[in-house]
């Protein structure tokens, strides 16, 4: 007669006393953060965590935004509407983890800061990774639009005749939008622990990144608002 612990013994393959530590190889996912051993201070276990946990929801936003784009090409809008509210929900996730790093201390985060060679924000895969599927998304975006006959304006002006391009166009807003928090917000945890008159590690200066969080991936998304606020003072 088989026992409770028979029964629910592991069964898939891998590392890990039971199913659910295989499927998610936290074997492998716990060991991948230094250890008491080979910090230089404690807070590189914060620092590590969250950056890493970033880079896990930036790839879940970014492979949700591409399938998006390819269900927009195939016509399925509802299906991309879905998966654009899962990309814009895990960047602002990604947003909240940039407060536990404010709560380090700045001057002992300059003992953290000495371990991390040239690396850099810049160099993040996840962030990459958006700046390349974000365009395509507009294209096809732009692509069903032209398609409809309408113009950036008529997608507002007649928007509940074309309720799913509308929604769609909303949340090319929202995920543009979550871009730009999350990068503003990185900018001034960046300025808060490190200062805002100082190079960064690749030799940028922060103050730079004050710059770059004006760039706006869809521009005419957010011009369109000034057009319908001139077209309503003219039919006013």
């Amino acid at each position: 007669m088989a026992t409770e612990t028979d029964e629910y013994a592991p069964i898939l393959p891998g590392r890990g006393a039971s199913d659910y530590e295989r499927y998610l190889r936290t074997d492998e996912l716990l060991s991948l953060q230094k250890g008491p051993d080979e910090w230089v201070h404690r807070d590189e276990l914060l620092f590590q965590t969250v950056h890493q946990s970033s880079e896990l929801w930036l790839k879940h936003a970014w492979m949700e935004v591409e399938e998006a784009t390819r269900l927009i090409e195939t016509r399925d809008l509802a299906g991309a509407i879905r998966l654009l509210r899962r990309a814009c929900a895990a960047v602002r996730y990604v947003e909240g983890f940039l407060e536990h790093l404010e709560q380090m201390s700045p001057w002992e985060y300059q003992e953290v800061r000495r371990v991390l060679g040239h690396g850099s924000g810049f160099d993040s895969p996840g962030f990459r990774e958006i700046r390349r599927v974000s365009p395509p998304l507009l294209e096809a975006f732009h692509d069903v639009r032209r398609e409809r006959g309408l113009s950036l304006v008529e997608v507002y002006t007649r928007g509940r005749e074309h309720e799913d391009l509308y929604q769609l166009a909303e949340l090319l807003t929202e995920w543009d939008e979550r871009i730009g928090v999350w990068r503003f917000r990185h900018f001034k945890v960046v300025a808060r622990i490190i200062g805002e008159d100082v190079v960064g590690t690749q030799g940028t200066p922060v103050e730079l990144l004050a710059g770059l969080i004006k760039h706006k991936l869809y521009p005419e998304l957010w011009r369109v608002r000034t057009e319908l606020t001139e077209l309503a003072k003219r039919d006013d």
